[in-house]
C-alpha cells in the first residue's frame, strides 16, 4: 500500500508539473470540443439519463505510457442545476479489467472530483484523456479493486455556462445523476440496480457530501452503501476568509465567478474594483495551477471597490442566505459516511469540517471521522487514500460501518 501511495504522488506531482508547463490548453486536452455542445433543446427525459457518448481515453501519466485498467466511455447526461432546471452535464464512465472478486454485482463509485479550474479546458474529462488528472491514481486504485467508477464533469466545465464550483445544489445533483447515467449506459455493461459509492476529496469531498445529503430526496432508488468525504468546505465563509491572501486564493475567484453565474441577481462584479474585474474575468478561463500562479497571495481588500475584504459582504444581504445555501451539514445522509480532514490542512479549514461531521452525528447519521495530522491539503490528500480504500471495501463487503460520533 505504502508503495501505490509513493507512485500516486509522484504521479501527482508529475501531472501537476506538466499542467503548469502546459496550463491546461494544449490541442490534447481540447481535442473533441464539440462533444461537449448539448443539442438545444435537451431531449426530453429524466434526471441521469444519457444524452450521448463515445470512447474514450484515460492516461495516468502525462506521457500516455499507462492507460488506466478500465475500458472508458465519454458521457453527455441530464441532470439540474442549482434551480432544479434540467441542464446537460459531462463525464466519464470507467468499467475495470479487473474481476469483481466480493460479494453481489459490481459496484459503481460517483467520483467527485476536486478542485479543477472553472474553465471549459479544464473539464476532468479532458484532463484524464491527456493524461494530466491529478486524481488519476485514486481513481485507478479504485479500478484495481474492481470497482466502475463514474467522474462527473460538473456544471459547466466543457459544457456551456459558467462552472458553479464548490455550488452544493448543483454539484451533488451532478454526481447523483453520473451513476444513474453509468447504470443506464449499455456500452458499460454495469447493474442497472447495483450496489453504488460515493467519494471526492476537497472541492469532491463537498461534492461528495452535498450528494450524500441529497440522496434521500434527490435519488431514493439508488442503492448507497457508503460516503467518503475528505477535506469537505462545508461552510464557505469560513473558507474564504482562510483563502483571503493565499497562495490558493484564485479558488476564491472560481467560488465569485459561480455565485455570480448561479445567482446573477447578487452582480458581484458591482462590489468590484478594476483589478478586481480584471481577475473575476481572468479566472474563468483558468484551471487550478493556472489560478495559483496568476493570483497568489493577493489581498481581496485590493479587488472591491470600498477596500473592505470579500469576507466582510459575506455577512450582509443579499450574499448572506445565498451563502448560507451552500452550508453542508444541515441536512441528514441516511448512508454510513466517512469524514477524513488533516488537523494541519492549510486551504480548508479543519473546524468547519469537523462542525458538519458533528451536525450529521447530532441528525442520526452514521459517521466516521477521522483526524490526521499530515501537514497541508494535499498531504491530506495523500495520506487519506488508504483509510478511504479500506472503509469502501468494508462497505461492500457488507460489514458494519463504525460510527464514532461523540467521541471527537
Amino acid at each position: 500500500m505504502r508503495m501505490f501511495v509513493r507512485r500516486g504522488l509522484a504521479a501527482a506531482l508529475s501531472s501537476a508539473a506538466a499542467l503548469a508547463l502546459l496550463t491546461f490548453g494544449s490541442s490534447q486536452a481540447a481535442a473533441a470540443p464539440s462533444f461537449y455542445d448539448p443539442p438545444s433543446p435537451l431531449p426530453a427525459g429524466s434526471n441521469g439519463d444519457i444524452i450521448k457518448h463515445e470512447p474514450a481515453d484515460f492516461f495516468v501519466d502525462p506521457v500516455k505510457l499507462i492507460r488506466a485498467p478500465a475500458s472508458v466511455r465519454r458521457i453527455m447526461y441530464r441532470s439540474t442545476d442549482t434551480h432544479d432546471r434540467p441542464i446537460a452535464v459531462t463525464g466519464t464512465v470507467l468499467t475495470p479489467t479487473a474481476k469483481w472478486d466480493g460479494p453481489g454485482e459490481r459496484p459503481i463509485i460517483g467520483y467527485a472530483p476536486g478542485t479543477q479550474g472553472v474553465g471549459d479546458d479544464c473539464a476532468p474529462s479532458k484532463a484524464m484523456a491527456a493524461g494530466l488528472e491529478y486524481e488519476g491514481p485514486f481513481i485507478s486504485g479504485l479500478l484495481l479493486r474492481g470497482y466502475a467508477v463514474v467522474v462527473t464533469d460538473y456544471e459547466g466545465l466543457g459544457t456551456p455556462g459558467t462552472h458553479t464550483y464548490v455550488n452544493r445544489a448543483a454539484e451533488g445533483h451532478a454526481v447523483l445523476d453520473s451513476i444513474r447515467a453509468a447504470q443506464r449506459l449499455p456500452e458499460a455493461k454495469l447493474p442497472d440496480a447495483g450496489p453504488v459509492g460515493i467519494a471526492g476529496y476537497s472541492q469532491g469531498g463537498g461534492a461528495s457530501a452535498a450528494a450524500a445529503e441529497l440522496h434521500p430526496s434527490y435519488a431514493p432508488e439508488l442503492k448507497v452503501k457508503g460516503a467518503y468525504a475528505g477535506a469537505v468546505p462545508a461552510d464557505l465563509a469560513a473558507v474564504a476568509k482562510n483563502l483571503d491572501g493565499h497562495y490558493a486564493v484564485g479558488f476564491l475567484g472560481f467560488a465569485l465567478a459561480s455565485m455570480d453565474y448561479a445567482y446573477p441577481e447578487l452582480n458581484i462584479p458591482d462590489v468590484l474594483n478594476d483589478k478586481g474585474k480584471q481577475l473575476f474575468e481572468q479566472v474563468k478561463n483558468e484551471c487550478t495551477v493556472q489560478a495559483i500562479a496568476a493570483h497568489a497571495f493577493t489581498r481581496s481588500s485590493t479587488l472591491t471597490r470600498d477596500g473592505r475584504p470579500l469576507a466582510a459582504y459575506l455577512g450582509e444581504e443579499p450574499y448572506k442566505s445565498r451563502v448560507a445555501e451552500q452550508l453542508i451539514g444541515a441536512r441528514k445522509p441516511t448512508a454510513p459516511t466517512l469524514v477524513v480532514h488533516s488537523a494541519l490542512d492549510d486551504i480548508v479549514p479543519y473546524e468547519q469540517g469537523k462542525t458538519m461531521a458533528e451536525s450529521w452525528c447530532a441528525r442520526g447519521t452514521t459517521v466516521q471521522f477521522s483526524t490526521s495530522i499530515v501537514p497541508t491539503h494535499v498531504g491530506g490528500a495523500i495520506a487519506a487514500f488508504p483509510e478511504a480504500f479500506g472503509w469502501l471495501n468494508d462497505r461492500f463487503a457488507g460489514k458494519p460501518a463504525p460510527d464514532n460520533c461523540g467521541k471527537f
